[in-house]
């Protein structure tokens, strides 16, 4: 029988699960970096898919990396089956390995900053958005959200279901993922209310005032510089609680921000 969840994949023997697992990383990043789409290693043999699931579990996380001492993964998932049976992209992210690093996940202590909830690091957040990244990046990206949103598609039909779910961290990411199909389970009103209080009649541009890095006059205009203002607290509350879905080979049609450029 076809496995139709994270738990029935889960249950598979290993070699089968990590196959299909692996078709979720889209061919373009195992291309780029040289990497066997059948057994996931390098030129060298060393094997850089990694799969964190046990058998009986409802959730997997997934990392490839392009080196085997790469100190961050060119792709990381983090999927798993809700209670009501549905299937969660609780985070997705594909890294420039080529790329500076920017250490806004961590303190200079270590201490980990949950991307920015519980702690921050200033310092790295303002070289990251002078460098042009958005809130949560630690590298810039390889612009290949179009394929991996494609592999999603595809992993998703081939478990026999027409849908799947993905909940935005950030501001930004839910714009982009409007851009690319998806609609709102909840959160669509709020983002809306956000995008009004960014506008002249709002109440958001007065604080755009160049108090912080983060919020510098003209950020309204731009998708990274609302998200980053959000980051920064403008908003006086959170950015958390937005939900999202996707039809599998379907566009929502739904835009929030219809105008705004990266």
């Amino acid at each position: 029988m076809t496995p139709r969840s994270i738990t029935a994949l889960n249950a598979l023997p290993p070699a089968e699960r990590e196959q299909r697992y692996g078709e979720i990383i889209p061919p373009i990043l195992l291309q780029r970096f040289g990497i066997d789409p059948r057994t996931f290693c390098d030129s060298a043999g060393n094997k850089l898919f990694t799969l964190t699931a046990s058998p009986d579990a409802y959730s997997v996380e997934l990392e490839m990396r392009h080196a085997p001492a790469a100190p961050d993964p060119l792709f990381y998932a983090h999927l798993t089956d809700t209670t009501s049976g549905q299937l969660t992209v609780l985070l997705a992210v594909i890294n420039d390995p080529e790329g500076p690093r920017f250490d806004v996940d961590r303190l200079p202590d270590g201490t980990k900053t949950r991307f920015g909830t519980s702690h921050r690091n200033v310092p790295a957040e303002v070289a990251a958005l002078q460098a042009g990244l958005a809130p949560g990046q630690v590298r810039r990206g390889l612009r290949a959200l179009r394929e991996m949103l494609a592999a999603f598609d595809d992993f998703v039909k081939q478990l026999g279901r027409d849908m799947f779910f993905i909940e935005p961290l950030t501001y930004h990411n839910a714009i982009l993922f409007e851009r690319y199909g998806f609609a709102y389970q909840q959160g669509k009103r709020w983002m809306e209310s956000i995008h009004f209080r960014f506008s002249p009649e709002g109440d958001l541009l007065s604080r755009l005032d160049g108090s912080t890095p983060f919020r510098q006059p003209g950020a309204e205009k731009s998708i990274r510089g609302r998200s980053w203002a959000i980051h920064d607290g403008i908003l006086g509350e959170p950015y958390t609680g937005v939900h999202m879905y996707k039809f599998v080979g379907k566009h929502a049609g739904v835009s929030t921000f219809a105008e705004g450029e990266w």
